[in-house]
């Protein structure tokens, strides 16, 4: 088993939260503009949100930059598209190149700068007190917090019916408050890969590390759709807690993302 040292809760932190909620908001925004066309209803319920993006170019702001000799994009990029337009990178999730380990996630195309949020870990957001035993049986998708709290990023059986349960339960008027398709094979954010990361090895460095981030209350509306986690339960207001992908070096396409499953605080 690998360990990860941390001094305190205040230093586990790569980047400053402030780049978490900017890149995030980047991302979410271009995902956002390339759907326009199916976001029709909400925008017009909404008009101080439609007056936000009616002079936002077209999809072409999401579209990856492509040669000339390319064939024109469609009229709605897919996510990928969008994430490789908007940071310069795509992931994807494939077979890992660890023998045994499963599913892995990789920088499928571009380049990742160091200290880059590269993907998100989805599911529900447990506390400390909340029932989750049914949940957590054979579970290996289960993160924990620091202070606690659990994320279940199981995306089948009970964990996954407990996850579309919730979000369907949350929210605001014509807008969902987190995104379910990342139970699918065709995630609508494309970041919510993080759970299938697999942990470094002796041969095989980590090269990604996890960073809590609790959603600030000033976080758009109208992006919550693409958060890929919910709470369990509302008994006690609180923020959103997230946990985000970090590179600790330089990324090339083709290599695989690996973390540190296991952390100590003192």
């Amino acid at each position: 088993r690998t360990l990860r040292y941390v001094p305190k809760n205040s230093q586990d932190k790569i980047i400053p939260d402030e780049d978490v909620f900017a890149t995030l908001l980047k991302v979410f925004g271009a995902l956002f503009v390339n759907d326009l066309s199916n976001q029709a209803q909400v925008l017009a319920l909404c008009p101080e949100i439609r007056h936000k993006y009616e002079d936002a170019p077209a999809p072409e702001l999401a579209r990856p930059r492509v040669r000339a000799r390319s064939r024109r994009c469609r009229p709605a990029c897919s996510p990928q598209e969008v994430l490789f337009g908007t940071l310069g990178f795509s992931v994807a999730r494939d077979r890992s190149s660890l023998p045994s380990a499963g599913t892995g996630v990789f920088v499928s195309r571009g380049f990742v700068p160091k200290g880059t949020v590269v993907s998100m870990y989805p599911g529900t957001v447990y506390r400390k007190y909340e029932p989750i035993f049914f949940q957590s049986l054979g579970n290996p998708f289960i993160f924990r917090c620091i202070d606690g709290v659990l994320i279940d990023g199981n995306d089948k059986g009970l964990s996954r019916a407990v996850y579309r349960s919730c979000s369907l339960r949350d929210r605001l008027g014509p807008f969902g408050t987190s995104d379910a398709s990342w139970l699918t094979a065709a995630p609508q954010n494309p970041l919510a890969v993080g759970q299938y990361v697999n942990n470094c090895s002796r041969e095989k460095a980590a090269n990604v590390c996890y960073q809590e981030f609790d959603v600030p209350g000033s976080f758009p509306v109208e992006l919550k759709q693409y958060l890929p986690n919910i709470v369990y339960s509302h008994d006690v207001p609180s923020p959103l807690r997230c946990v985000v992908l970090v590179t600790l070096r330089d990324i090339k396409e083709g290599e695989e993302l690996f973390s540190n499953y296991f952390t100590v605080v003192h």
